[in-house]
């Protein structure tokens, strides 16, 4: 197989805004790159909670750097024909930890933006029981998540886990990620600094609390339980 390097890429690139056809191992590679999910919505929907200039900065600078170094370092990989979710669990099986930083940002991010599409709106279902159940109600839910995200030290995510049947909450260093610990995302909520910081300055908790009253669809929760 031809590999293709970065020099040849961009011409490619070039040729086909042009209209030229390229060639087969390039076309290839352009076919299986991994691609950033479509923002579900505008970038100032989730303002006042989420301005504008953060979701801009988060979703088009942060997001799809990770996608970007993901797609460099899986070329000629095992990893290059996998999706995004199995490089996650894969890459953490091998403690490839270069590959599992960008893979694991990368689908978090498309997770986190998913959760606020529609929000925020009422749980429902068997969710909406389990909640009841195992932290007495939303209000207590709220509270263990914003508690949660104060004890994550530095960058990192908290996420509501479906474990087995039950509910739990999780703070996660750095790229952290469910799916690497076999637990079932329910919701996520990134802490690290470019989430919140242009928004909320150091008030972590703060910008936590009003992701979950003003954002996140429950909707969408009581989907993913």
């Amino acid at each position: 197989m031809m590999i293709v390097n970065r020099r040849q890429l961009i011409a490619a690139s070039g040729a086909a805004l042009a209209g030229t056809v390229l060639s087969p191992a390039i076309s290839a590679f352009a076919a299986t790159a991994l691609v950033q999910t479509k923002l579900p919505y505008d970038e100032n929907a989730l303002s006042p909670t989420i301005s504008a200039r953060t979701v801009g900065l988060h979703y088009g600078k942060h997001h799809a750097g990770y996608f970007k170094k993901l797609n460099t370092l899986v070329q000629n990989t095992a990893y290059a024909d996998l999706s995004l979710e199995e490089i996650v669990t894969k890459s953490s099986a091998a403690k490839d930890q270069p590959i599992f930083n960008q893979a694991a940002q990368a689908w978090n991010h498309d997770f986190y933006w998913a959760q606020f599409n529609g929000g925020p709106a009422a749980p429902t279902g068997s969710f909406k029981e389990a909640v009841e159940r195992d932290f007495g109600g939303m209000d207590g839910l709220k509270k263990k998540v914003v508690e949660t995200s104060d004890t994550v030290f530095g960058t990192g995510w908290v996420w509501l886990v479906k474990d087995n049947e039950k509910l739990d909450v999780l703070g996660l260093p750095d790229a952290g990620t469910p799916l690497a610990v076999g637990k079932v995302p329910i919701i996520g909520i990134d802490v690290w600094e470019h989430a919140y910081y242009l928004d909320y300055e150091n008030r972590r908790t703060e910008h936590v609390g009003a992701v979950l009253d003003n954002l996140v669809n429950w909707r969408y929760a009581s989907e993913q339980f």
